[in-house]
């Protein structure tokens, strides 16, 4: 049914999904892009942060950029403060996509169950490692990641009217992307598993993947479906492939 919805399909019998708004609060960025050439870290990566709102909620997915950029950057774009923001989503748990996250106490953290239980065993495993060697650095920065894991709750396959879970693994054992199936149009918020429009263009996954075929799968559903995409680390495009009617 999910899929169906997605192609603009719809039963006589049921109404129309409630529409969520979308707009990009900050276009992401690699620290070297692999495509352009680019063989060692040229900048600061940041992921790309996308504000949702439906009805009186607004989710945050991605607040990648450190709190001070970040409240400008939603002041400019939605003339909105962090305070604002009653739920975030992480399509993956890496560092340089939540650089925020700790700014943004007063929303819920949603991220997807995979996801979750893979930090967690990763974090288990590497508290045992830091236990054998007493490095209480090391123990001290482990157990601030496990307290922000701690902290997210898993989301439901449905995060709000209009707004659906979309499993993208591979990148990371649990990204996950969120699906907009609007009347004439679906936006598929991909994170990393589309990083950039070269990417896309190019039928191209990020070198660094847990898994890579997973991740080649992935990017194959994310281009299957979607009509606009929101890469992990690029301004949304058009998806070139389904606007040439190249996919039905």
């Amino acid at each position: 049914m999910l899929y169906e919805y997605a192609r603009g399909w719809i039963p006589t019998e049921v109404n129309v999904p409630v529409t969520c708004e979308y707009r990009i609060i900050s276009i992401g960025t690699l620290p070297a892009h692999p495509l352009r050439d680019e063989t060692s870290p040229q900048r600061t990566p940041h992921a790309t942060t996308t504000l949702l709102s439906v009805d009186d909620r607004r989710i945050l997915v991605n607040p990648s950029l450190p709190p001070q950029l970040l409240e400008s950057r939603l002041d400019e774009r939605a003339s909105i403060k962090l305070a604002d923001i009653t739920d975030v989503f992480l399509t993956s748990f890496y560092p340089d996509h939540r650089r925020s996250l700790s700014a943004l106490a007063g929303a819920t953290w949603y991220v997807s169950e995979a996801e979750r239980e893979a930090m967690h065993e990763f974090l288990e495993g590497e508290q045992s490692g830091a236990d054998s060697h007493f490095d209480q650095e090391r123990q001290h920065l482990i157990e601030a990641e496990r307290d922000l894991v701690a902290r997210t709750t898993v989301a439901p396959d449905r995060l709000a009217d209009g707004i659906d879970l979309f499993p993208l693994p591979g990148v990371s054992p649990g990204c996950c992307g969120l699906l907009l199936p609007m009347p004439q149009q679906t936006v598929l918020i991909c994170g990393d598993a589309v990083p950039t429009i070269e990417h896309l263009e190019q039928g191209k996954i990020l070198p660094s993947c847990w898994n890579r075929e997973q991740a080649m799968e992935s990017f194959k559903e994310a281009v299957e479906i979607a009509d606009v995409l929101v890469p992990g680390r690029d301004n949304s495009m058009p998806n070139p492939i389904r606007s040439r009617g190249l996919l039905g």
